[in-house]
């Protein structure tokens, strides 16, 4: 595998964005200085580079005034790349710009929402501009987490992030605390204050919805028991056909499209477990009973097209010219239904940002992100999310 130093662009910015990639070996690209006034680091990883946190240890005795905000990931994403088993790190040094920490352990999925209100209430909401926040992928329900933190921020302070990845195992996901702990069933959250910091953000799909539109007809919050008074796994599996041996992986590329109302725009739901006993499929957020949903399936150029929308509904919220940092978080089924031209979703983003900026992020299981501006913010499957910072 190359590896690419990727070199700080000096055009009138006042955040300062080192970047470095390692592998196996911990050979870090470029070497890692010990010298920055970093106060932020993004760690993206694949799954086994958690299994010893000494590597994240190290980073902070590399950038000695930072708090790591990190996750496991289904592939790492910096520049126009996308990498598999790696660490990618960026190192954020603000001018004028104030980070804050907090994080929380998830006992089961039916604390997700008071998770999310103390995550929120743990910052101080004096100043504050934004939240991005990294959660356990597998044991929170994602929708309940976004409408604690919604309802626990200050009104026009919004939340952008992901949930993290393991591959398509669904097996074990990882959080990184700030002080570089490897986490299991934990949320944390970087708080951004000042007048400084610029935030935009966007998120879009390119999913095809196909066939019928079906009714919930038993569900409880996240685990979704029966469609048209039909068993759900039953019913689903129908619609896979050989797929079916292969759930709960296969299911990233059957994702479902869920409304609620009937004006709203649809949100997209995935599976992350499915119980053989009572016929039932777990998601990443809820489905309440009464509403609706319809099966989807992709074509890649849908996919592609899907992710430069995301970046052209980003570019149109930016207040300034350029952005200095662009987050990515794209779900792992858009990963597994590109395959090869995967980076071209990636290098689609790139090149509508512009030149000059730096981009980091994953491959996820769940995006949390508004729509777009003034929407209010949702957790999302299936999408392309992107969070752009720059700073004034």
């Amino acid at each position: 595998m190359h590896f690419s130093a990727y070199l700080i662009f000096e055009v009138n910015r006042s955040m300062k964005i080192n970047q470095f990639i390692c592998n196996d070996s911990d050979a870090w690209t470029p070497q890692l200085e010990a010298n920055s006034n970093a106060q932020l680091l993004l760690v993206f990883a694949a799954p086994k580079m958690f299994h010893d946190n000494q590597r994240f240890k190290a980073l902070l005795k590399a950038f000695p005034k930072a708090g790591i905000m990190g996750c496991s990931t289904s592939g790492e994403i910096m520049g126009q790349n996308v990498h598999d088993n790696t660490v990618v790190v960026t190192a954020v040094e603000f001018e004028k710009t104030r980070v804050a920490f907090s994080q929380v352990l998830l006992n089961d999925t039916t604390d997700s929402y008071v998770c999310g209100k103390s995550l929120i209430n743990q910052l101080d909401k004096k100043d504050l501009r934004h939240v991005l926040v990294l959660s356990d992928g597998l044991h929170v329900n994602g929708s309940e987490l976004v409408k604690g933190m919604r309802e626990s921020l200050p009104e026009g302070i919004t939340v952008t992030g992901g949930l993290a990845g393991d591959g398509a195992d669904f097996k074990n996901t990882y959080v990184l605390s700030q002080n570089g702990e490897v986490m299991e069933k934990a949320i944390t959250a970087v708080g951004f204050y000042g007048e400084a910091i610029h935030v935009s953000y966007g998120s879009y799909g390119g999913w095809d919805p196909f066939g019928v539109e079906r009714k919930v007809t038993s569900s409880k919050a996240n685990v979704l028991y029966s469609i048209d008074n039909q068993p759900a796994l039953e019913l689903y599996k129908s619609f896979l056909g050989e797929n079916a041996q292969h759930l709960p992986s296969s299911g990233l590329l059957f994702p479902l499209s869920l409304r609620t109302k009937e004006d709203e725009q649809p949100v997209v739901r995935t599976i992350l477990a499915v119980n053989e006993a009572d016929q039932s499929i777990t998601f990443a957020g809820d489905l309440p009973e009464g509403s609706y949903v319809r099966l989807m399936k992709a074509n890649t150029e849908r996919l592609i097209q899907g992710a430069i929308k995301a970046a052209e509904i980003t570019h149109k919220g930016m207040k300034s010219e350029h952005a200095d940092l662009a987050i990515l978080v794209s779900c792992v089924g858009r990963k597994l239904v590109l395959k090869q031209l995967v980076e071209e979703e990636v290098e689609g983003v790139y090149r509508l940002l512009g030149e000059g900026h730096h981009s980091t992020g994953f491959y996820s299981y769940g995006e949390i992100s508004p729509f777009s501006d003034n929407a209010a913010c949702e957790l999302h499957n299936q999408t392309m999310t992107l969070t752009v910072l720059s700073e004034h």
